[in-house]
């Protein structure tokens, strides 16, 4: 793709729809901060211009809706002008979110492959076992994350694992159906042509089968991933975690700092962002790699 292209395709609907968001994001920030600051000037027998009062309004302490730039200046302090391990830094509770979300999505990726093979190959699996793998997601994630916990510290197990184990049960799931689909994805014919070499089921999976289920299984990877991040970061709300991003959420709520909030969200989703990528990024040198063309 051109420099140019790149910039029509990409970088244009991107920016436009950036645009937007800042847009909406200072309006709702206005509507809803404006009632306090009118009451509070009202209490404090203050008269201000229409620009003195917008400006009051994008920066108050303690907003109801952050403005976009209080956000930005949050991220910029908390990231770059503090040391990365301090436990001030958003870097620092990424990084503790992250090691969970890597963790949990390793389980997760192992785990929904082994179900998705023992499905395809075992026709009892598939109609007694993936029932209930579909059953399984429709439990809210936040009544299912104080039980693993509860039952986990129980037994004297807490810190890394439990996050892990909430996130393993959300990112199984996807790659268990995306590799469901792919491990059958094989054509009819090619099948018959490997049965007529008299191969073992072994090499029919090994030889066919995970060839022809690799685009599936890191398209389904890019949504576990980004699952895995949601349930290490749930996983640390019942537990009361000093350090993490849910840990941040955490403290904002407490003390009402809806800008710590908006950031830690922000954060999140950066880290998001990035992991999904490099997932991506793998995937398709794996994809060339094996001689598939890459859009």
């Amino acid at each position: 793709m051109s420099g140019r292209g790149f910039i029509q395709d990409r970088l244009v609907p991107v920016g436009s729809i950036l645009l937007v968001i800042l847009a909406v994001w200072y309006v709702a920030a206005y509507s809803m901060n404006a009632p306090f600051q009118r009451d509070f000037d009202r209490r404090a027998g203050e008269t201000r211009t229409s620009v003195e009062f917008l400006m009051k309004t994008m920066s108050q302490p303690k907003p109801t809706m952050p403005a976009p730039h209080q956000v930005a200046e949050n991220l910029w302090k908390n990231t770059l002008t503090v040391k990365p391990w301090s436990k001030r830094s958003l870097v620092y509770h990424a990084w503790i979110t992250l090691s969970a979300t890597l963790l949990g999505f390793a389980m997760g990726t192992a785990l929904g492959v082994a179900i998705a093979i023992g499905i395809v190959y075992i026709p009892a699996l598939d109609r007694s076992f993936l029932p209930w793998i579909i059953t399984s997601q429709t439990i809210p994630i936040l009544a299912i994350a104080p039980m693993i916990i509860v039952l986990l510290s129980a037994i004297g197990v807490t810190g890394l694992l439990p996050k892990a184990l909430i996130s393993t049960y959300l990112s199984f799931f996807p790659v268990a159906v995306g590799m469901v689909k792919g491990l059958r994805s094989p054509d009819v014919l090619h099948l018959d042509l490997m049965r007529t070499y008299s191969v073992t089921k072994m090499q029919m999976l090994w030889k066919l089968r995970i060839p022809a289920s690799v685009p599936f299984f890191f398209t389904s990877m890019k949504v576990a991933i980004a699952a895995s991040l949601i349930g290490a970061i749930v996983g640390e709300l019942p537990t009361g975690a000093v350090a993490g991003i849910g840990s941040k959420l955490l403290a904002g709520s407490y003390y009402s700092q809806t800008v710590d909030i908006f950031a830690a969200l922000i954060a999140g989703s950066v880290v998001a962002i990035l992991l999904v990528t490099a997932v991506d990024v793998v995937g398709r040198i794996v994809n060339a790699r094996m001689g598939a063309r890459n859009p």
